[in-house]
């Protein structure tokens, strides 16, 4: 099996594991009583909806590229790892609601069974978590998903924990607590991610990457006078684009403006993981521009 259909598998039975888990949560959540096992159990949910949505999105982003469609559909992961964020965001302010809600008018907890559901979560978290780690670098879409799962890992764990102390010590504050707790770390997983997903579509210059730096290195290659009209941005974090203008010292045959071009490719690769470039040749041209003039 290779790779990519070894993630589609995972993405299934990732969601499949935590779809059985929700309505378990929900259940356990409604008889005990516990707003934070209710709590865990909609982002469980959130968590199915991401993996099935990162499931399609990788679906997509194997599609060829056609004359209509020069890229593909290789965005799909960045947009389903937006969309996933969001879901994330509008989560916890569902979570910070109800929460408060409950300090107001707190009520008794099964803490017993309480325990017992989030120990059952714990443990599918851990399997979700487990079959997606060795993906998690690849892409920003499973990327995405595997921080919706690994929140509600630590928010299980935080539940059974919670369920402990009110079973000894009868607090029931302690289960809204949890439940802020858990929203706030949402609240920060999902915005970092917007911020990533926003920064591609935007077509920003991918971190890491300096066109200063860029320019330094061209412009030190025997034959180059100067770079202009630069842009460099990523379709998704693996396939990052760089094109740009180049004066070259002298006039000289299309052979020798291949080597430069050839030079440029192997360089941006080395250096800065630039897998497209698109390079325009020209003698005595553009004067005056700068570097990163449109």
């Amino acid at each position: 099996m290779d790779k990519e259909n070894n993630k589609e598998v995972r993405l299934v039975a990732s969601a499949g594991l935590n779809f059985a888990t929700t309505v378990a949560q929900i259940i356990g959540g409604i008889l005990s009583g516990s707003l934070s096992l209710i709590s865990d159990a909609l982002h469980n949910l959130s968590d199915t909806v991401a993996l099935v949505i990162s499931f399609f999105a990788v679906r997509l982003s194997k599609r060829k590229n056609t004359e209509a469609e020069t890229f593909g559909y290789k965005r799909a992961e960045i947009l389903a790892a937006l969309f996933n964020a969001c879901t994330l965001v509008i989560v916890s302010a569902f979570l910070f609601k109800e929460a408060f809600a409950r300090f107001n008018h707190p009520h008794p907890i099964n803490s017993v069974l309480m325990f017992f559901i989030a120990s059952v979560g714990l443990i599918a978290n851990i399997v979700s978590v487990f079959l997606l780690k060795a993906h998690v670098h690849e892409d920003l879409n499973v990327r995405a998903a595997y921080v919706h799962l690994f929140t509600d890992f630590l928010s299980s764990i935080g539940v059974i924990i919670g369920a402990c102390v009110i079973f000894v010590s009868k607090a029931y504050w302690i289960d809204p607590a949890l439940t802020i707790l858990i929203g706030i770390y949402v609240l920060k997983e999902g915005y970092k991610i917007i911020g990533e997903s926003t920064h591609i579509l935007m077509q920003h210059v991918p971190k890491g990457i300096s066109l200063k730096e860029i320019q330094a290195l061209i412009q030190g290659i025997d034959g180059i006078k100067d770079i202009h009209h630069a842009h460099v941005w990523a379709v998704t974090e693996r396939d990052i684009h760089f094109e740009a203008h180049i004066n070259v010292s002298r006039d000289m045959p299309i052979s020798e403006t291949c080597i430069l071009v050839k030079q440029v490719e192997e360089m941006l690769k080395e250096h800065f993981v630039i897998t497209h470039v698109t390079l325009q040749i020209e003698y005595n041209s553009c004067k005056g521009v700068s570097l990163i003039k449109a």
